[in-house]
């Protein structure tokens, strides 16, 4: 990061403080206080792990629908991960699943849940997200789009769609939806954390996330879990930031949480931002090579005591280990931008496995 996108990042994080010290009505009067965010946060270790879809699976319908729910997979997944010496998996849901068969899914989730103990890994469990390509497939049970060589993601699923996401007047199956996990596993012990909505500033979708995200709140807090709530903080502050949502979320998350795919100085830099919310802190994205690597980035998270959650563990069918922009015309990139193993558990990089062992504590 350049010393004037630096100089950005420090200006920018006045404005969200001040915004933040404006009168904005909270979501409720239950947010976590900062004792007890930070007593929490000290009873859990270092959070270090992988944001995780099954390598079977293009995307959240099809890791969590019946048909294609993959347990087997996972447990040999899972355990890569605890060789690894990760502690965290970040997984995401999706509403259509739950409202054709909730109880179903309520029982495949608690199958995860039950995979990740065997393997001594919390899960940070998200519900909302904006993410998704302009071109994402229509969101439908049954058979999955084949994943496009090449593209990155190229099956992701918006959820819910922008068209729902602006108009309350759908909102209903969503906070029952919501309610319903939340209830079910609110003291479950096996959840780390719920990301309420991923990426609410991210409008490439069209999608308005401010009305939602409130409403995603409030639902959750009347709920009550036992585990605290958040939603993170996206891009770099003055470039990709809704004041209004920044603000919101310095008010009402138990603990803050972000994405950062910088190179160190634009790591550090965030960080010092955050550092004013006065909240544990847990970067839930990084990891992008070659500007975000384990090697730069993992020591600075651990350094200062910040949940560190990579993107993508296994080269499957959402080809995370391609770049974002990669098209399916190009050539197999020669160094992968996300994921660490291949489909038969082997490295991308046996020094990059080494190191990451010798920061958990596996080595």
């Amino acid at each position: 990061m350049k010393n004037k996108d630096i100089g950005l990042y420090v200006c920018a994080v006045f404005c969200i403080i001040s915004c933040a010290g404006n009168k904005q009505e909270p979501a409720t009067s239950e947010r976590w206080t900062e004792e007890k965010a930070s007593a929490w946060y000290a009873e859990q270790g270092w959070p270090v792990g992988a944001n995780y879809v099954t390598s079977t699976a293009i995307n959240q319908i099809e890791m969590w629908q019946a048909e294609t729910f993959d347990p087997q997979t996972i447990d040999k997944e899972m355990g890569w991960m605890e060789d690894l010496g990760f502690n965290t998996v970040r997984i995401f849901l999706y509403d259509l699943v739950w409202q054709v068969d909730p109880d179903g899914m309520k029982e495949r989730l608690s199958r995860f849940f039950d995979i990740c103990e065997q393997h001594h890994l919390k899960v940070i469990a998200s519900f909302f997200t904006n993410g998704g390509k302009p071109t994402q497939p229509e969101a439908k049970m049954g058979k999955q789009p084949d994943p496009i060589q090449g593209v990155h993601n190229s099956g992701w699923l918006q959820s819910p769609k922008a068209e729902v996401v602006n108009d309350s007047t759908q909102w209903a199956p969503l906070e029952r939806y919501v309610k319903d996990i939340l209830t079910t596993f609110k003291d479950d012990s096996r959840i780390l954390l719920w990301c309420l909505y991923n990426e609410p500033q991210n409008f490439n979708r069209d999608a308005d996330s401010m009305g939602l995200l409130r409403a995603v709140f409030k639902w959750a807090r009347s709920v009550n879990p036992s585990q605290p709530l958040s939603s993170p903080i996206w891009g770099i502050p003055g470039k990709n930031t809704a004041m209004d949502i920044v603000s919101f979320l310095g008010e009402n998350c138990d603990v803050m949480t972000y994405h950062c795919y910088s190179n160190a100085d634009g790591m550090e830099a965030f960080i010092k931002m955050l550092k004013r919310f006065r909240r544990p802190m847990i970067c839930q994205e990084y990891m992008g090579r070659p500007e975000s690597t384990f090697e730069a980035i993992m020591p600075i998270l651990k350094r200062e005591n910040i949940g560190a959650i990579s993107w993508g563990l296994v080269k499957g069918k959402c080809n995370f280990h391609v770049h974002w922009s990669h098209k399916a015309d190009e050539p197999e990139p020669t160094v992968w931008f996300h994921d660490i193993l291949n489909l038969d558990g082997m490295p991308y990089s046996e020094e990059e496995i080494t190191f990451i062992k010798s920061m958990t504590g596996k080595s």
